[in-house]
Parts: structure tokens; sequence; C-alpha cells
């Protein structure tokens, strides 16, 4: 039972097993006095308005961290338990590698780079279009770790995210025993040599991974959050490689890259060589108000239809969950013999209903941000309805974009940003996909002979 405890650093009340091996872990107070502050050691906040006091049996003034709250509430007077990592693994004679696909030029490329990276135990960034076919960039590189007796990790903000890529990894790796670590699971956490997780799981691991890789850094929440970036740093070991992967860097990353402080290796196009689909913006007045007044000549409701008419199936994307469900209401009693729904983070039963609109079920679903990543659909279009809103980001939209035309099938699809007003976010987002497409086709990446729709 030791081995739960290797690389990992969690509270009394989280552990299961036996109390001998308590005796022999290391453990240290759930809080530290530095810089005048106290500092939650298992999330690194030192804000005093998110320290708050409490009634405690410890008989002293104790608080508690309400920043890592949603993880167990750690205190004052909490002990954090753990064991080193000892990588209590086999060293494999062979690679653990199933997967028998053949990587594009530029796929093996960027896997060679990352195979580099875990030989030099260094930070390298991944900057790939939507599309472009990270997932098995990364398997050699993965393997390489596993083979040497290493720990890996890959971890991502969003859980449906870890849901689509866990199959995917467990058909790669057959032989290898993977955890699949989020908030709900029901599953019980154990010790293995490779592991998929939210970003928020990783504060419960110390210095245990050899090679930790974040999938989507951009992405909410990870992004700004001071707490996700210090449980990634706390889950990596000292002399472990940390790779990020994302298609649309934090400014700030870019900057690293341009300065040459941050590794990276950029990929401006598909693995089939067909270019990003490009957006078409369309003016559509205040959507709101037609949703509201259920305007049966709506400008976004004439596109919807257009669409349904030439039997395409879509993602039709909302800032607002309220926004959301008045339009589903609406639409089944515009559409009685279409198949449809909607989905969005607090939905229950999202994951089933992301599986059937995979499966075809569905002609078309109406999502808000939850789906604008992690996700591949064969062949669909893309609507965005009230794109100018705050929600949608430069990222997001550019992510939400990247939804069409991942399949080498169905390279081409249709996008369209609808707005009551042109904003920098969309300016912004059409311009990096034009950027892509326009360095792919200077590096000679693309082929043009575009399939019809």
């Amino acid at each position: 039972m030791e081995k739960q405890l290797y690389g990992r650093e969690v509270l009394l009340s989280e552990w299961n097993g036996k109390g001998e091996v308590l005796n022999q872990a290391k453990h240290r107070p759930a809080f530290e006095f530095i810089q005048n502050k106290w500092q939650c050691q298992r999330c690194g906040t030192n804000d005093p308005q998110l320290l708050i006091p409490g009634p405690c049996t410890c008989g002293e003034d104790c608080f508690y961290c309400s920043q890592c709250l949603n993880m167990g509430k750690v205190k004052k007077c909490s002990q954090l338990f753990s064991l080193p990592e000892k990588n209590d693994f086999l060293i494999m004679k062979t690679s653990p590698l199933a997967w028998k696909g053949q990587l594009s030029t530029e796929q093996e490329r960027a896997s060679k780079d990352i195979i580099q990276a875990v030989e030099k135990k260094e930070n390298r960034l991944v900057w790939a279009v939507a599309g472009a076919g990270k997932t098995e960039m990364i398997f050699e590189g993965i393997a390489k770790c596993l083979r040497e007796g290493g720990r890996v990790c890959i971890a991502s903000p969003r859980i449906d995210v870890c849901l689509e890529l866990a199959p995917r990894i467990r058909e790669a790796f057959p032989s290898i025993p993977l955890a699949l670590l989020y908030g709900k699971t029901e599953e019980p956490y154990d010790y293995t040599p490779l592991v998929i997780s939210t970003t928020h799981q990783l504060l419960r691991f110390k210095a245990a991974f050899d090679l930790l890789i974040i999938d989507e850094i951009d992405s909410f929440p990870y992004h700004n959050s001071a707490i996700l970036q210090f449980a990634s740093r706390k889950a990596r070991k000292e002399n472990g490689a940390l790779l990020y992967l994302t298609a649309t860097p934090p400014r700030d990353m870019q900057k690293l890259v341009k300065e040459e402080k941050l590794a990276a290796t950029v990929l401006p196009a598909r693995y089939h060589r067909f270019p990003l689909p490009e957006v078409r913006c369309v003016w559509v007045g205040n959507w709101r108000r037609d949703i509201k007044r259920r305007k049966q000549k709506a400008n976004f409701l004439r596109l919807m239809e257009q669409t349904i008419q030439n039997d395409r199936r879509f993602l039709l994307f909302l800032p607002h969950i309220h926004l959301m469900e008045e339009l589903e209401h609406w639409l089944k009693e515009y559409y009685p013999e279409k198949n449809f729904t909607s989905v969005s983070a607090e939905d229950p039963l999202r994951i089933e209903k992301v599986k059937k609109m995979r499966e075809e079920v569905y002609d078309f679903i109406l999502t808000t941000t939850i789906l604008e990543r992690g996700v591949t659909f064969r062949d669909i279009d893309v609507i965005v309805l009230g794109a100018e809103d705050a929600v949608f980001t430069e990222a997001s939209l550019v992510q939400i974009a990247g939804r069409v035309g991942r399949n080498k099938d169905y390279p081409k699809g249709n996008v369209w940003f609808c707005h009551f007003g042109y904003t920098k976010a969309i300016k912004g987002a059409c311009k990096q996909i034009k950027e892509m497409n326009r360095e792919a086709r200077k590096r000679g990446l693309l082929n043009e002979d575009m399939p019809s729709v």
C-alpha cells in the first residue's frame, strides 16, 4: 500500500491505507509562514483574504484555504503526507507503443523534438494548429520515458479532453497500467506509470513525474491560474521534462519563444495537408432580441436553414447557457422533425450527448464553449452565434473554428462567426487562421486540391 503514496502529497483524510505507512511517510505542515504571509503548501495561495478563519478542534486560531477547498479542506493545523517517487516500474527491453500508424513529415519532426526534450529534461512548447495530430506526436516521447522506467502524466484543464484522450492512450499503450483522474471519478486512485488527469488533480502530486505534458495550456481554468501553474511545478520532478501543447499559446508564452527563452516546435499545417477552413463573418443584428421575440426571419435562422437544407451537420456555439436553453426551446418548435440537443458544463449527460453527436445520432448540437476544444467529429460545420461576446476570446474562436475539417476524408467545412459587432477577438482569430495557412503554404505543407463539401 505504500506505493499509493509514491509521488503523492495528501491529507490524512484522503489516505485509506494502513497506518504503518504513514509512520514511514514524510509529513509537513499544510501552511508555512513565508515573507510575513501564511502560504498554503498544497496550492501556493498566500492571499490573506482567501484564508478563512473558522472553529477547529485543534484549539488554536485556525483557518482554511478557500482557494483549493474543492479538493478537500486543508487547515492551518493539517499535515500533508507523502513518500518520494521511487519509479517502482519495470525497465522494458522493447517499446510499449502498440500504435502502428504513420506520422506525417511535420508530425515526425515534432516527435523527434519531443524525444529530445525527454532526453534533455527540458521545457518545450508544441504549437500546432487544431487538427495537426498532436496526440500522435507525443507517443514516441511517452514510450521513451516509460521504457526507461519513468513516470508520465498528461494533464488538461478540461474533463472532456481527458475523457476523449484516455481511450486513445490506452489503445496506444495497451500493456501499461493507466490511471484516469478527475473530480467526479468513481475509481479509487492507483499507482501507475501512466496518468491522465485534470490539472486540478496535480495538486495531490509532489515531484512525481519524469515527463509532464500539459495539453491545452491556454484553456480555462489553467490559463492565468497561479494555483494550477503552482500544481504543475510541484507535480513535476525537479529534473523532469515539461511539454506544453496548444494551438493557441498565450501571448506571454509566444514572447518567450520569440526571445528564445522557451524551445518551441511550430506546426502551421494539419496532418492531412489541407488548409484550415477560413472564417466567414456575418452580421446578424440583435440576435439576442430575435431569440427573445422568436423572430421568424432572424438572420441567423436563415443561415441555420441554409445549412440544414445542404444536409450539413453542425455545432452551434452560444456564449451563455440561458441563451442556449431559450433558443433550444424555440428550435424544438421550429424544427420538430430534427434530432438535436444542447450541452454545457452543467449538463450531467454531456458525455453521453457528445458520444451521440460523434456517432451522428444528432443533426446538430447547441453548445457553450465546453466543446471549443478536445473533441473531434467526422464532418461538421460550425456556427458561432454572438461571436462578439466577451466569452469568445481570440484563442477560443480559433479553437472553435478548429473543430471543422479535422478528418482526412472530410478536410473542408464551413465556419461562420455571426455577430452584432465586429470585435478585436474576431479580427485576431481570423487573422491567426489566415497567417497559419500562409505559413503552411510558404513551407510547402499544403495540398491545394480541395475536395468539395
